[in-house]
């Protein structure tokens, strides 16, 4: 059915309204790029704007050369990959059953899931008991606190309930079990919403903060926000190591420019692999019922 012209005026609105908002959030990343690449002396007198002057690639080489920086990377990179794979294989144990009506406790069970979701629990006894369990300054901090998600199950388990009844009801009479059933049928066939709570859940995990800052006390530990956020707010760190001459083409700000930059490359590289998964997932999972 063809468009009217009040839906393509709508539709043209829309899409302008979305060009406009992306090129205003891309300009501080065009502008951290160009920092990164450009000369001292050009960001020192603030002419760079959203292209390089002075291309240098000195500061990535800096940047790239700090043993400190690879050892937090390696640690996060560790962390979000395990925990993302631990956090869908408990998401899914946990959604299945519950996706189930025959489930008899399933509906208390999801009460609970819902008012975990929107009641947040206080700082100070989170804290306590997160180290109560031996967390505390324990790089495990960054992968146990994140392996299930009521948000994340919610999603799972609406998207579970769209399999066929018939289908698992004669898996069932020829002797498949339930955990046979989950892992030899229902997730191969649900690539779409794993690909989406995979990168809900690697996200999370991967730019964590608080926990680590909340947790570690040990800098061996320190995963590469932490890094990072040592990186932009003590010069001695980010400088340790740098020779003391006045031919160095770096400062602090081209230096924490490429280090804002290396720690985003990951998710943008991940991104566009899941990107074609993402949406159907998403309105699959929230909107089924």
């Amino acid at each position: 059915m063809p468009e009217s012209r009040g839906e393509k005026v709508f539709v043209t609105a829309i899409t302008v309204f979305l060009i406009l908002f992306s090129i205003i959030a891309i300009i501080p990343l065009l502008s951290v790029i160009a920092t990164s690449f450009s000369s001292k002396s050009v960001v020192d007198m603030n002419l760079v704007t959203l292209w390089p002057k002075q291309f240098t690639l000195d500061s990535w080489m800096y940047i790239i050369d700090r043993p400190d920086l690879w050892k937090s990377f390696f640690l996060t990179l560790g962390s979000t990959v395990i925990g993302t794979v631990l956090a869908l294989l408990m998401t899914a144990l946990f959604a299945y059953p519950l996706s189930k009506p025959e489930f008899r406790w399933g509906s208390v069970i999801m009460m609970g899931v819902v008012i975990a979701m929107i009641f947040k629990a206080p700082i100070v006894p989170y804290f306590l008991t997160v180290r109560s369990i031996g967390l505390y300054d324990n790089p495990l901090v960054l992968v146990v606190p994140h392996i299930l998600n009521p948000f994340n199950l919610i999603i799972m388990r609406t998207f579970f309930k769209q399999f066929s009844k018939d289908l698992e009801e004669a898996a069932l009479l020829e002797g498949c079990g339930y955990f046979r059933m989950l892992f030899q049928f229902v997730l191969p066939l649900s690539k779409a919403v794993l690909a989406t709570l995979a990168l809900f859940y690697g996200v999370v995990l991967w730019n964590q903060f608080q926990h680590p800052l909340f947790f570690l006390q040990d800098t061996n530990w320190f995963p590469l926000q932490i890094k990072i956020r040592q990186f932009i707010t003590d010069d001695n760190v980010i400088m340790a190591g740098a020779a003391s001459t006045a031919d160095l083409n770096y400062n602090e700000r081209t230096l924490r420019a490429a280090t804002v930059i290396f720690a985003i490359i990951p998710i943008i590289l991940v991104y566009p692999f899941l990107q074609k998964y993402f949406v159907k997932g998403a309105m699959i999972g929230s909107v089924k019922g």
